[in-house]
C-alpha cells in the first residue's frame, strides 16, 4: 500500500471489540500528511465513528481498543484517562454530529469554548473570554460577543455548529475529528461548514467522517471506504470516485442522486446490509452483497495496491467497468 510522504498520522491494526469474537472495527490501517483531509466513508454500521472515537480514547462502556495509532510521534491507543485528557482539545479535537446533544444546555456557549482554554493554557479568565469571542468570530458568528453569553438552545443549528468548531479549534489540534458534523444542517449552512472546516483545517490532519459521497468531492483530499469494520479501498479523491475499484464503491456512487442526470424510478439501492458486530464473516464481507463474487472471494482480499496512490481490497478490482455517475 502507497503511504502519503509524510505520515504525520498514523494508525496501524487498530481494532475495537465489544469482548470476545465481537470486532466492530477489524484491523484499520491510514495515514494522513499534515494539512489533508482524509474522509471516512460508508454505510451506517461500517465502524467509522468507532474508529475515530477509540483516537480520541472517547469509546462507549464495554468497548476497548488494540493497535496503534501515532500522531506527530505521540500514540493515542492505551493511554490512561490522565494522559488522554491532556490530548484531547489539546492535541486533538473533535466535532460531533448533534451539537444540541454535545454542548453543555445550562452553560454560555462562550464559557464553553473558554473552558477548553482554561484546562490546556495559563490564560487569564479575561484573556479566556477574549480569545473565546475571537474564535466565535473567527468562524463566522456574526455579534460574537453578545452570542458568546447566549445558551446553546438561542442559537440556530448551523450556529451551535460553529460553536462546536470554536471549542474544537480552540487548543490549536493537531488532529480534527470530524463525525459527520452537517448530516442536521440545510444545504446552504452544510456549503458553509465544508468551506469552514476546510479552511481552518489547513495546519492539522482533517479525519472527516461521512456517509454522504456527494460531501466528500467537496472536502476531501484522499477518501477511505470502509466497510464492516476494515478499510476497502483508498485513494486520491478524484481517482475513488472517477474510477471506483472495488464494487462496494462503486456501489455507493451509483446511490448518489445527479440532478444532472436523472433516474427513472427508484434510486439504485445495495441489497442487504452491513454485517452486524460478531455476525460470522466468511471471506471478503462484501461478498453476500457484490454481484461480482465468486469462489475465490471466499477467501478474504488484503488491502493492495491499485493505480495512482490507492489500494483496494477485492479479487476482481479490474473487472469494474461502470462509470461513476
Amino acid at each position: 500500500m502507497t503511504e502519503p510522504a509524510t505520515e504525520f498520522l498514523r494508525i496501524r491494526d487498530l481494532r475495537v471489540g465489544f469482548g470476545p469474537g465481537r470486532e466492530a472495527v477489524r484491523g484499520v490501517d491510514l495515514s494522513a500528511e499534515r494539512g489533508e483531509t482524509v474522509a471516512l466513508v460508508g454505510e451506517s454500521g461500517c465502524g467509522k465513528s468507532l474508529t475515530a472515537l477509540a483516537l480520541l480514547g472517547l469509546l462507549p462502556p464495554g468497548a476497548s481498543a488494540t493497535g496503534s495509532a501515532v500522531l506527530d510521534g505521540t500514540e493515542l491507543v492505551g493511554r490512561d484517562e490522565r494522559a488522554l485528557r491532556r490530548i484531547r482539545g489539546a492535541r486533538a479535537g473533535m466535532v460531533f454530529q448533534d451539537p444540541m446533544s454535545s454542548l453543555n444546555p445550562t452553560t454560555p456557549v462562550g464559557a464553553q469554548i473558554a473552558e477548553v482554554l482554561a484546562i490546556h493554557t495559563r490564560m487569564s479568565r479575561s484573556a479566556r473570554r477574549r480569545r473565546a469571542v475571537e474564535l466565535m468570530e473567527s468562524v463566522g458568528i456574526p455579534d460574537a460577543a453578545a452570542r458568546a453569553r447566549q445558551m446553546p438552545h438561542q442559537l440556530s443549528g448551523g450556529m451551535r455548529q460553529r460553536v462546536m468548531i470554536s471549542i474544537a479549534l480552540a487548543g490549536r489540534p493537531d488532529l480534527l475529528v470530524a463525525d459527520e458534523p452537517t448530516t442536521a444542517l440545510d444545504v446552504t449552512v452544510q456549503a458553509q461548514v465544508l468551506a469552514l472546516l476546510r479552511e481552518r483545517a489547513r495546519d492539522t490532519v482533517l479525519l472527516f467522517i461521512t456517509h454522504d459521497m456527494g460531501v466528500v468531492a467537496e472536502i476531501a483530499d484522499r477518501v477511505a471506504v470502509m466497510y464492516a469494520g476494515k478499510i476497502v479501498e483508498t485513494g486520491p479523491v478524484r481517482d475513488v470516485l472517477d474510477a471506483p475499484r472495488h464494487p462496494y464503491t462503486a456501489a455507493l456512487l451509483r446511490s448518489v442522486p445527479d440532478p444532472d442526470r436523472p433516474v427513472a424510478g427508484e434510486l439504485p439501492t445495495i441489497p442487504g446490509q452491513v454485517p452486524a458486530v460478531g455476525e460470522r464473516i466468511e471471506g471478503c464481507p462484501f461478498r453476500p452483497r457484490c454481484t461480482r463474487a465468486s469462489g475465490r472471494c471466499l477467501t478474504p482480499p488484503d488491502l493492495t495496491p491499485a493505480g495512482s496512490g490507492g489500494a483496494v481490497a477485492c479479487w476482481h478490482p479490474h473487472e469494474l467497468t461502470e462509470a461513476a455517475p
